[in-house]
């Protein structure tokens, strides 16, 4: 099964081929600070897996040897990348993909870094749209 999916002005496209070895959301405190918002979903690919269709993608090192990887246009982020932790591993931020369902949570990791609040997100009153 392969998946296409992309950033937010659509400069940048890739697919991602077979089944990711997990799909985590991570509460880390460098994903954080990278996309500006409380977790980030990631499915785990062999780098052989994941093909750049379009566009170019930017690197930062975010600490040591994790590379991020993101759209140089918009800044979305794409990719991570740690070959001393997960060598021969691309994370791909699953919410990328042209249909982020297909590739549902398994678990949820780094959570000794998670913001308190987020704990009991899921018991928060929800809205359809914004609350009227």
């Amino acid at each position: 099964m392969s998946q296409q999916g992309g950033c937010q002005c659509g400069a940048v496209r890739y697919e991602v081929s077979g089944s990711p070895q997990h799909v985590a959301l991570c509460h880390c405190e460098g994903c954080r600070k990278s996309a500006g918002a409380p977790a980030i979903a990631w499915a785990a690919f062999e780098e052989n897996e994941f093909q750049l269709l379009q566009g170019e993608l930017t690197d930062f090192n975010s600490s040591g040897s994790a590379m991020r990887s993101f759209c140089p246009s918009c800044g979305t982020g794409i990719a991570y990348r740690n070959a001393e932790m997960l060598p021969g591993i691309v994370d791909i931020q699953s919410a990328t993909l042209d249909d982020p369902s297909v590739f549902p949570l398994q678990f949820l990791i780094q959570t000794a870094e998670r913001i308190d609040w987020m704990a009991n997100a899921h018991t928060l009153p929800a809205f359809e749209r914004f609350p009227g």
